[in-house]
């Protein structure tokens, strides 16, 4: 395919007017532009890959930001609470704890556990 200016990246121009054309499907020999009706000849354009991605930050749940919260508190490396908590896999007598709401504010928090010794984790709903 020969370099031209109607196509940038994966949106196709009209040559006169500049407005963003629909992709030629595959039997379109010839697209009309929506705004000067300028008829434009398809060819070349078959094999175009279509690209699309968003961002991270788009289409904002509450799952997202829960999940959000979650890994954040993960990343920052504060200093945890211990707890006089046996370890249920090495047996280990202090355990780091915290505790986040992740449910609706009249059920209890969630308490996550972690051994410092062996890097056992659990959480339980209280």
């Amino acid at each position: 395919m020969a370099t031209n200016t109607n196509l940038i990246g994966s949106l196709l121009f009209c040559p006169e007017c500049g407005n963003l054309l629909d992709m030629p499907g595959a039997d379109d020999d010839i697209l009309l532009c929506n705004q000067c009706s300028h008829a434009f000849q398809t060819a070349g354009y078959e094999q175009t890959k279509v690209v699309t991605t968003s961002s991270q930050h788009a289409f904002q749940s509450s799952l997202k930001a829960k999940r959000h919260l979650v890994q954040q508190s993960k990343n920052a490396k504060e200093a945890e609470a211990m707890i006089k908590e046996k370890c249920p896999s090495c047996g280990n007598d202090e355990m780091a704890y915290h505790t986040m709401q992740l449910r609706s504010a009249d059920e209890g928090q969630t308490v996550f556990y972690s051994c410092k010794k062996c890097g056992y984790k659990y959480s339980v709903n209280s």
